[in-house]
């Protein structure tokens, strides 16, 4: 009966220190960037014509049609890439409270200018006083200035995940050399949500703004220590 008590002592003992090994973890985060350039451009274009004679603003802003594309052609923007996103026509008189206006009809239009070669979009944006110098009324809209996309995040998931990755190992085996311990196997994995963010961060500046991104993800990642 001694010799089994002894036994078992010494079987509850193993046990309590193998969980207690067990439980000897590190968690570490790993980080992966690369920059990038927008492969998408776009630019929604909204300008007005406003005269007493509907048929007369038609007229207006049909011409201004003709000048923007020939402005984007300028810039080298098929005319196959732009498309015709809004057309509004308001009659004030229909208003009592505009039924005196000067001007009784207001046609606005909007066009989007789409170009996979989105350096030709920011080109023709930085150039948009040629068209109000072309007599073109343009109108800032509820759709800002031009947007850029980047559409090829998925060829650089599988490199950016293993360099997170090699990253948070490396911390982990700082951290148990610091604590005398060693690196033991990979309990726990969770990778974090790819994110593209503008590579210029400032407050108002959005990341669809900006032409140059930021692709980031975060590897959060629990190993065992030895």
């Amino acid at each position: 009966l001694s010799i089994a008590i002894v036994v078992a002592g010494a079987l509850i003992g193993r046990g309590l220190s193998q969980f207690r090994g067990a439980d000897r973890t590190v968690s570490v985060r790993g980080v992966a960037e690369r920059e990038v350039r927008a492969d998408l451009g776009f630019w929604p274009i909204r300008f007005n014509a406003t005269d007493e004679l509907l048929d007369r603003a038609r007229q207006k802003v049909d011409a201004d049609r003709r000048t923007v594309m020939r402005f984007l052609a300028k810039h080298g923007i098929d005319s196959a890439n732009v498309s015709i996103q809004g057309l509004e026509v308001q009659d004030l008189q229909a208003n009592a409270y505009q039924a005196n206006a000067p001007r009784r009809f207001i046609i606005n239009v909007t066009l989007i200018a789409r170009s996979s070669e989105p350096e030709k979009i920011q080109r023709a944006s930085q150039a948009m006083g040629d068209l109000v110098n072309a007599g073109v009324i343009l109108q800032s809209g509820p759709y800002g200035g031009p947007s850029y996309a980047f559409t090829k995040l998925n060829d650089f998931k599988p490199a950016m995940v293993a360099e997170a990755t090699a990253s948070a190992r490396l911390a982990a085996e700082e951290f148990a050399k610091q604590s005398k311990s060693g690196v033991g196997g990979l309990k726990r994995a969770s990778q974090g949500v790819f994110e593209i963010l503008p590579r210029d961060q400032a407050q108002g500046i959005d990341e669809a703004s900006q032409i140059d991104k930021r692709l980031r993800v975060v590897t959060t990642l629990e190993y065992v220590l030895r």
